[in-house]
């Protein structure tokens, strides 16, 4: 008899981990990453298993990537269109995952690195903004996209972006929502740096591995005053300075980096 057994689907998402880097990387190549309700789902589950580590497990970075020809393309259009008065409903779901896992991002405790190529839209735009650093291939194009489709940002895309590029470049950016190549991302500080897309993989990996490398209870610390700075008055930011500085003055790290500083010496930083 024929074999009637349904395929086996690939998940949505992979989480997969390198030692002391976690790689995140969305899986719907025939769709260019577009996000439906259980990609959504998919990677708020991701996050949350990284965020349950609590500072005490394996990973010291986190790199959020996309299989086959582009990052993502944004959300999965076509189902809006299957439904439309089904469509609040649908992209409601998927909102609500979405940004349940940048709120978990938001509060991890190691850097979160994006990289991107090829298309960057949508949502796709709006997360690789939320990350804190962003390194993208050279074929890597970008578009906020909402406004084509008659809707508006979500993602994070109207908080993270004006604070990247301003608040001109972004109304630009969200409102014409023109595709603008790697190397003007580069030039707007929409990205940290741009590499050829086939040495992607190999640089990321780089970058990834430096960081882990690094002192990673500091690296909290950046992330977390840069991040709520925003929020606060100096007087405030001032008093979180300091109270961060002392908290990761009694660290081992803090200890090794003073070592290997008057001993001209690099430091081996163990995240502790």
């Amino acid at each position: 008899m024929p074999d009637t057994a349904p395929p086996v689907l690939a998940p949505p998402v992979l989480l997969v981990r390198e030692g002391a880097v976690t790689w995140i990387r969305l899986n719907r190549p025939g769709v260019l990453n577009a996000l439906d309700e259980p990609t959504a789902a998919a990677f708020l589950d991701a996050c949350r298993s990284v965020a349950d580590e609590g500072g005490t497990g394996p990973t010291r970075v986190l790199v959020i990537a996309g299989n086959g020809r582009g990052f993502m393309a944004g959300g999965d259009v076509g189902r809006f269109n299957d439904d439309p008065a089904a469509a609040p409903a649908v992209a409601g779901a998927i909102i609500a995952h979405l940004h349940e896992a940048l709120r978990v991002l938001d509060r991890l405790d190691v850097p979160v690195l994006a990289s991107v190529h090829g298309p960057v839209a949508g949502a796709g735009m709006s997360l690789a903004s939320a990350a804190d650093l962003c390194i993208a291939a050279d074929d890597a194009k970008f578009t906020m996209a909402y406004a084509r489709i008659g809707a508006t940002p979500d993602g994070s895309g109207s908080f993270h972006l004006p604070r990247l590029v301003g608040l001109r470049r972004a109304m630009e950016l969200a409102m014409l929502s023109d595709v603008i190549d790697a190397a003007e991302a580069l030039r707007i500080g929409l990205v940290n740096r741009v590499v050829p897309a086939a040495s992607l993989a190999e640089e990321t990996a780089k970058l990834a591995g430096r960081l882990a490398a690094g002192p990673t209870v500091a690296y909290a610390g950046v992330r977390h005053l840069m991040r709520q700075s925003f929020d606060r008055t100096l007087d405030q930011q001032l008093d979180a300075e300091r109270d961060r500085f002392l908290a990761t003055a009694a660290t081992a790290d803090f200890v090794e980096g003073v070592g290997a500083f008057i001993a001209k010496r690099r430091p081996d930083f163990t995240g502790r």
